[in-house]
């Protein structure tokens, strides 16, 4: 029962006195400062709340939403409690004291936690209510945005014959993770990077293995293996140890120390590993975003720059001018990957929202990004090198529909600048990754796809003004990259090349592609398969038709001299 006051007979607060009141917001400054200050010293664990609340309209109203209320809840006094509690056995009473106080605050605690729950219900309707209109919005202001920013082109830009992507990222992660021994290192996610020479290559990170080398060990330096050569590929290992990693936990991982240092940024791209005078670097694209206000609030994605990581420890946190004026960084991708993907899909509301909605959109004009079949081992935007050792994303869009694959337009983004180029196919159709490669497949009935070889990893190629499809056959154990194929878009024309000379002075222009040999499927009657006879290096020298009915039995020739022998005696 709760004592009654001698004039109304309402309940006693035990916090009605003015002193009582000062001890409650003093303690409760002090809890609330201490989990401020804790939270600020483990920051980059809450980075991605934080700046979602920051920079994303559904993220603000309910996180926003809910760290308000329970500030308000936390401090708000408790109204009515038990006001009496005897402590019976020992003869003492305690009526307004200690334990009256902390029974006040069990006693408001579940009023405040039923409260606070009903609040994030609430939060959670209201921020779906936002997060709809303002995901429109923001696709639609991306798009606007790109298409101002873009310039449209009469024929693509010519590709850089010195550096073909012939060796795809799955050949190279297996061979390069075969050539190598460490013990406590393994080697991270590969990435595109250019080495010192100029050319492209596959980059890794070698960062420490296992729990207890994660926590004490650093990263060793990064590795780099060519791309562009299918035979005789180097690989170059710059080794000095890294003070903030990949791999490497807490305090001790670069991710950690790039959000201490900048906090209002994201970084997710991964890193580009390279090396510049003999000397490991990584470099991180960060992502910010900006606030529209107009028609509803909502925000878009943009290049902030990027962040330099040395070994020993040091960050430089570089605006776009920066990075684009960096020695260091000179000829390195800097425009996130992850900000073009998001301006690409974007494109689909750049005639309007309306247009683009499943029931009453007319769908007119607009674009999506190709797909791409399984098997690929890729993912759009494709990393290219252009003439002039001009590294660009290059994202290939087709015509919204279920059933649509050929190409509606061609997206070309500077990777050092971010300024975006734009083919348009106009009347005629280009051939799509995913018609190519069926045409790669087709073109030579004779290869055993699927079982022993497969079609991966297509990337578009520009030469004298058109488009091709470079598309690598390796084994299905990815040991090896063993030929190109090249398909041209527009006539779908199909071209292999298994030399690194020839595939150059291909995309060169200096060799036309009449003068190579075509990958044909011959009339060859009633041939069912061929058996293809190869030397110590894997070449084919020959290919022995097998005919419907006839015995296609293989004999070592080792095997019958010795059985010639064994007749004989």
């Amino acid at each position: 029962m709760a004592d009654r006051g001698g004039d109304g007979g309402g309940p006693t607060n035990v916090l009605d006195g003015g002193g009582s009141l000062a001890v409650h917001f003093a303690l409760r400054t002090l809890g609330l400062g201490v989990v401020v200050a804790a939270g600020y010293l483990t920051r980059p664990l809450w980075h991605g709340l934080v700046y979602g609340i920051l920079y994303s309209p559904g993220m603000a109203v309910f996180g926003g939403g809910a760290v308000v209320a329970a500030v308000v809840l936390w401090f708000l006094p408790p109204s009515s409690v038990e006001a009496g509690s005897t402590r019976r056995g020992n003869g003492l009473a305690e009526s307004d004291g200690l334990l009256g106080f902390l029974f006040s605050l069990d006693g408001s605690r579940g009023r405040k936690v039923r409260l606070f729950a009903t609040v994030l219900v609430l939060l959670v309707g209201a921020s779906v209510l936002v997060t709809l209109p303002a995901g429109m919005f923001e696709q639609r202001t991306l798009a606007q945005q790109t298409m101002d920013g873009a310039d449209e082109v009469e024929e693509f830009p010519q590709a850089n014959p010195e550096n073909p992507r012939v060796v795809p990222r799955r050949v190279a992660d297996v061979t390069t993770r075969g050539s190598v021994s460490y013990r406590q290192q393994r080697l991270g996610a590969s990435d595109i990077a250019r080495t010192e020479n100029g050319s492209l290559a596959w980059s890794y990170a070698i960062q420490p293995d296992g729990f207890r080398n994660r926590v004490v060990e650093n990263q060793r330096g990064v590795l780099v293996t060519d791309m562009t050569r299918m035979d005789d590929r180097p690989v170059t290992v710059h080794e000095e140890a890294f003070k903030y990693g990949e791999g490497m936990v807490l305090h001790r991982s670069a991710d950690w120390n790039l959000k201490k240092t900048d906090y209002l940024a994201k970084y997710d791209d991964e890193a580009v590993e390279f090396s510049h005078e003999g000397r490991p670097y990584m470099y991180y694209p960060k992502t910010g975003h900006e606030w529209h206000l107009t028609p509803v609030p909502h925000t878009t994605p943009t290049w902030d720059g990027g962040a330099l990581v040395h070994p020993d420890g040091r960050i430089d946190h570089l605006d776009p001018e920066e990075a684009r004026n960096s020695e260091i960084l000179d000829g390195q991708r800097l425009y996130p990957l992850t900000v073009t993907r998001a301006e690409m899909r974007s494109l689909g509301h750049r005639n309007g929202i309306v247009n683009q909605l499943p029931v009453v959109g007319a769908h007119e004009g607009q674009i999506e990004v190709a797909r791409l079949p399984a098997g690929a081992d890729n993912a759009q935007p494709f990393v290219i090198d252009l003439a002039g050792e001009r590294m660009s994303y290059v994202t290939a869009m087709e015509p919204y529909g279920a059933d649509s694959r050929g190409l509606d337009e061609v997206w070309f983004v500077d990777a050092e600048t971010g300024q975006y180029r734009f083919f348009g196919t106009e009347e005629d159709t280009l051939t799509g990754p995913e018609r190519a490669m069926g045409i790669a497949r087709s073109a030579d009935s004779r290869t055993n796809w699927g079982q022993n070889f497969v079609v991966t990893e297509p990337v578009p190629v520009t030469i004298d003004g058109e488009l091709w499809w470079q598309i690598k056959v390796s084994p299905t154990d990815f040991t090896d990259v063993t030929r190109n194929v090249f398909v041209n878009a527009g006539s779908g024309r199909t071209v292999e090349i298994r030399d690194d000379d020839e595939i150059r002075a291909f995309i060169d222009g200096t060799v036309a592609d009449e003068e190579l040999e075509p990958v044909e499927d011959e009339d060859d009657g009633d041939v069912l398969y061929y058996v293809l006879v190869t030397d110590e290096d894997g070449n084919v020298v020959e290919r022995i038709p097998v005919e419907r009915g006839q015995n296609a039995e293989i004999v070592d020739p080792e095997d019958e001299r010795t059985r010639d022998n064994e007749t004989d005696g």
